[in-house]
């Protein structure tokens, strides 16, 4: 349908998992993309597979990030749209989670998606209008405790961060949170695996990335113009029973 066209989007986590679903499908929809990843190598060989542009950046890393966006506008003509899907994943819980832990969560999940919306924040103003899509977790709207008390943290973070930010950059730039469930992706492979997770899913299955980046096509398109600040939960009924 094209529902892109035009557009130019940096997202970050590009390289695997729902950044990657993500960029296909907005490639697909017309849009300019630019993928960040930390692994240099694995960005470059997803650039050359999807048909965009990559390069690689460090999320907790100011600089960098500063560093790749200028490099990803001046190649895909500018920024309107930014997708914050890097993150990592932690199980640990309150008494095994070391402080340089805790601070590793934070730094890539919450501080990763501050520093990357800081770095693209000159570009959409100067493009007049875009969107901002972060990406948190179910758990952040209910955690299923106990354990993951890092990604927890990190994530409600993200949820309260949006609605923030949200207000600071409207009305030209509108900013949603989408919350996923257990996806299907290598970081949570083995986690959903191990511990049943799905038996707690109202649809009784984790999702798939596509459908995360359906999701967050929606809220990157003009179908969603008047949304900004949401949070939408897209968990297999997970947050709602």
């Amino acid at each position: 349908m094209q529902r892109l066209q035009g557009r130019r989007i940096l997202i970050t986590g590009g390289a695997s998992g729902i950044g990657r679903a993500t960029a296909e499908l907005f490639v697909r929809e017309g849009a300019a993309v630019a993928i960040l990843d930390l692994d240099a190598k694995r960005v470059a060989a997803t650039a050359e597979t999807i048909g965009c542009m990559g390069t690689r950046a460090d999320v907790r890393d100011a600089a960098s990030l500063a560093s790749a966006a200028a490099e990803a506008a001046a190649a895909i003509g500018g920024i309107d749209g930014l997708v914050n899907a890097a993150g990592i994943f932690s199980a640990t819980g309150l008494d095994d989670t070391t402080p340089e832990e805790f601070a590793r969560i934070l730094a890539v999940n919450l501080t990763g998606t501050f520093l990357a919306i800081q770095a693209t924040a000159p570009f959409l103003r100067t493009a007049g209008a875009g969107t901002v899509i972060n990406i948190a977790s179910g758990v952040g709207l209910l955690p299923t405790g106990p354990n993951s008390t890092a990604y927890v943290a990190s994530k409600g973070g993200v949820i309260a961060m949006t609605k923030a930010i949200a207000m600071e950059l409207a009305p030209a730039i509108r900013v949603n949170v989408v919350c996923p469930g257990a996806v299907e992706t290598p970081m949570t492979a083995g986690f959903i695996r191990d511990n049943a997770v799905a038996a707690r899913y109202a649809l009784r299955r984790p999702g798939q990335p596509d459908e995360l980046a359906a999701a967050i096509l929606f809220l990157t398109s003009d179908e969603s113009s008047f949304i900004t600040g949401t949070t939408l939960a897209v968990d297999g009924g997970r947050t709602y029973h």
